[in-house]
């Protein structure tokens, strides 16, 4: 199956077999790998093969396919590494700190007291807002 492809992406040049990686899994429509700038030990990414650069763009298929990967090295993750908990994040757009714009979710294996900062606390909303930004978002669902 062909895959939309970017010549510039280190994603794609990974896919591609371009640039090494530590590969843990493939199949037709991803990838995982290490990230060689790990948060934790056994930090890995589940990759879409095609270039699109965030959730909104890439198909609701090839989202599924990354998100079954994500699982699979998770699974691997909690088995092998014990790990206090592990974090799921996929982010899009510079905004939300992604530094690649092509679809990936990172697997973090989580250690207490590592550091690393994803969690924050939960503070009550202003129901009136919360009310009306539902009613915006349920308005601009396709």
């Amino acid at each position: 199956m062909s895959h939309p492809t970017d010549g510039n992406c280190i994603f794609c040049k990974i896919v591609a077999g371009q640039i090494p990686s530590f590969k843990l899994i493939e199949d037709e429509h991803t990838i995982a790998f290490m990230d060689i700038n790990p948060v934790n030990p056994g930090h890995a990414l589940a990759v879409a093969k095609g270039h699109w650069p965030t959730v909104d763009a890439i198909p609701p298929d090839v989202l599924a396919s990354v998100a079954r990967t994500a699982q699979k090295v998770a699974k691997a993750a909690f088995k092998e590494l014990k790990p206090h908990g592990v974090n799921l994040v996929q982010a899009n757009g510079p905004g939300a700190g992604q530094s690649v714009p092509h679809l990936h979710i990172h697997i973090m294996p989580r250690r207490e007291g590592d550091a690393v900062s994803l969690n924050w606390e939960p503070k009550p909303g202003d129901m009136k807002e919360i009310g009306d930004m539902a009613a915006r978002l349920k308005a601009a669902l396709p």
